[in-house]
């Protein structure tokens, strides 16, 4: 793992204004035109097993360009659910930062890791932004960025992490390194060593995070050649 940091985030900027992941461009922002941090006043955190959205969430530097990163509203209801301001969250496939801008907005640690260097620069970018709420008193908690890979999460301590929140790649169907061909990313792998390597970054999940504490994953699952892959199942049983 290294760790990037925002100084590295602007010289990365000075020379590249965008990034490719998985063929499509994402512009990095430098400055970010905000009309609300949070989601609409009418918003609830969801207290059954099933939940559901009425939009897909765009408040604060959210934004659904990077194809496969999940709704703001998921990463909020599991922090609200599970942790207290001052909490260590992790999200170790963080993509494009989606869970570290919710633990930003709301006061709660964070360490976000990705394989893939522009990845980390498109979170840092979405990180890009002050938060001052007039009536709160906020106090602005510690995110830190990695490149480096969730089956090896050396830089992070034994059971210091309150939650892992987090969405892997469903195997190779999107392929977020395409343009580098790195062949130890997950996204790059066929189905049955996907499964093996989930299992590693199952075993560093659980060696970080402390006892008695969530960790949460979301595997969305697919069909192939019109029979049904329950990818989501044999990763639980391939980790079990």
């Amino acid at each position: 793992m290294k760790e990037i940091t925002h100084k590295d985030y602007l010289e990365f900027i000075k020379e590249k204004t965008a990034v490719i992941i998985e063929d499509v461009e994402i512009k990095l922002q430098k400055n970010w035109n905000i009309k609300s941090y949070g989601p609409p006043r009418d918003y609830t955190p969801e207290r059954t097993t099933v939940w559901s959205f009425p939009d897909r969430g765009d408040w604060a530097t959210h934004k659904g360009n990077y194809r496969g990163n999940w709704s703001p509203y998921i990463p909020r209801n599991l922090i609200l659910k599970y942790t207290q301001k001052g909490d260590w969250v992790l999200d170790q496939m963080m993509g494009s930062g989606t869970t570290l801008v919710e633990a930003k907005l709301l006061e709660r640690n964070a360490i976000g890791v990705d394989i893939n260097l522009d990845a980390v620069m498109v979170a840092r970018d979405r990180l890009n932004f002050s938060y001052n709420p007039l009536f709160s008193e906020y106090k602005e908690p510690i995110v830190k960025t990695y490149w480096g890979d969730a089956r090896n999460l050396d830089k992070i301590e034994n059971e210091s992490i309150d939650l892992i929140a987090t969405h892997p790649p469903y195997a190779n169907i999107i392929s977020y390194t395409k343009s580098k061909k790195l062949s130890d990313d997950l996204s790059q792998l066929p189905f049955e060593e996907y499964l093996k390597e989930m299992r590693k970054v199952a075993e560093e999940a659980f060696r970080v995070l402390k006892p008695g504490k969530i960790c949460a994953i979301l595997i969305g699952d697919t069909r192939k050649h019109k029979h049904y892959v329950p990818i989501a199942l044999r990763v639980m049983r391939w980790c079990a």
